[in-house]
């Protein structure tokens, strides 16, 4: 299963953290950065140094280069211009540790929102992340900056549906888990310390009955007061990973792997 573009196509990646992830990253090419003429100051010479050390040409453009090819003004005086990205195979994802935590986000309708969702799980130390074919990683450059850059470190592989990636992960002794208003056990009196495979379903389609009756762990997560809405995928995402997290980092069901700083 592949995500890529066609090899002629590029897009345009907004920020010097954003640009500074797709280098590092490697997951696409980097065909250029270029750094607006009255930007250039001091905060960019990492910047800079990073695009020759990976051969990348670092230029220097006018306002009317920015303005035909940034969204808008949030970019900071820096722009890259970059490839389709690559996308890893599904078995990559459960070769980063004895007990990996692979998230799928599915049916999230806002490109920010995907962003801040693939932040926390990166931030978490998420081993992988599962995308449909139809995803918001086309959304380039809210994506990336919406992530702080994530979505170009966290390794993410295709998958047609949400059961098709369920099978495949079930078949490597991962836990199948989802959040749930019905006989779902809170977050805090479950183990997340297992092998994980985590869906989080967009706020309006949720998750389907299918998903439901063969997930292993229906997830709640408790309220502080009576409340009768459901938090959004972005926040869900937050709490659930770091819930992994805190768990493996307490050594529950042994010493956990090594979580990756954040950025």
């Amino acid at each position: 299963m592949s995500g890529e573009a066609a090899e002629n196509e590029y897009t345009w990646i907004e920020g010097r953290i954003s640009a500074e992830s797709a280098i590092r990253g490697n997951k696409r090419e980097v065909q250029a950065v270029y750094v607006r003429s009255s930007k250039f100051d001091r905060s960019l010479r990492g910047l800079r140094q990073l695009a020759q050390e990976a051969g990348i040409p670092f230029r220097e453009a006018g306002d009317e280069f920015f303005a035909a090819n940034a969204r808008g003004q949030s970019h900071g005086g820096v722009l890259a211009r970059v490839g389709p990205r690559r996308y890893a195979e599904l078995d990559a994802l459960v070769e980063t540790g004895s007990r990996p935590f692979v998230a799928m986000l599915d049916g999230i309708e806002d490109p920010f929102n995907f962003g801040q969702a693939v932040r926390a799980l990166y931030a978490s130390g998420a081993s992988g992340l599962v995308v449909r074919p139809r995803n918001w990683l086309s959304a380039t450059a809210v994506v990336t900056r919406a992530s702080a850059g994530a979505s170009e470190l966290l390794p993410t592989a295709v998958c047609d549906s949400a059961l098709e990636a369920a099978d495949f992960f079930r078949g490597h002794d991962l836990s199948i888990a989802c959040t749930a208003r019905k006989s779902a056990v809170s977050i805090y009196e479950s183990d997340l310390t297992q092998p994980l495979f985590l869906l989080i379903g967009g706020e309006k389609r949720g998750i389907t009955r299918s998903f439901l009756d063969q997930a292993d762990l229906l997830l709640r997560i408790p309220y502080g007061r009576s409340f009768s809405r459901s938090l959004g995928a972005a926040a869900s995402t937050a709490v659930i990973a770091f819930e992994v997290l805190r768990q493996r980092s307490a050594g529950k069901s042994g010493s956990p792997d090594a979580a990756e700083k954040a950025l």
